[in-house]
């Protein structure tokens, strides 16, 4: 009884919801390293990324690439992976934290910083629960989920305004010293 009332109920109110939908992706079923690399590649403006995992190298070399066509990218990450998978000698991650347009910070104290979500231009939102890693983007059961609605990439953009100004926080290259 309770099905039917719920799908009499939802027939009522109409199948065609108001505004921006957002679009929802599954990994393994799709891969959502590609679907990342390739919103990264339409920023024109800005990327503000928190990521509790940086070290897919296809949303990496995206990231490059971006800085490179003089967007300006902030990257919020969290200290114990970034600690894990953070810049070596040579690599990409050390080539993307040393980009002019590139600003990352690390939180600094506290539980961990878990998000894995960035917004481009201020227009478009990623989030989901697949990390910024080839396993959590394409092998893993993950989801991704890109939205446009105004009002809910502003709520993200103030949030990671927040976490970004935390008085702990530490600049990136200055946590592998």
């Amino acid at each position: 009884m309770g099905l039917a009332a719920f799908g009499a109920a939802w027939a009522e109110k109409g199948s065609k919801p108001e505004g921006p939908q957002p679009q929802i992706h599954y990994a393994p079923r799709k891969n959502l390293e590609s679907l990342d690399a390739r919103e990264i590649g339409r920023a024109q403006l800005s990327i503000d990324m928190a990521a509790y995992v940086l070290s897919d190298l296809e949303v990496i070399e995206a990231l490059i690439e971006a800085a490179e066509r003089g967007v300006v990218i902030r990257l919020y990450l969290d200290r114990s992976q970034f600690a894990e998978h953070g810049p070596t000698r040579g690599g990409l991650v050390e080539a993307l934290l040393a980009h002019p347009n590139v600003a990352a910070r690390v939180k600094g104290e506290g539980v961990l910083m878990h998000l894995k979500a960035y917004a481009v231009d201020g227009e478009v939102l990623r989030t989901g629960s697949g990390n910024f890693s080839r396993s959590g983007l394409a092998s893993q059961d993950n989801d991704l989920i890109f939205i446009t609605d105004p009002p809910t990439v502003d709520a993200f953009e103030t949030n990671f305004e927040r976490i970004w100004a935390r008085a702990q926080n530490i600049r990136a290259l200055d946590a592998t010293r």
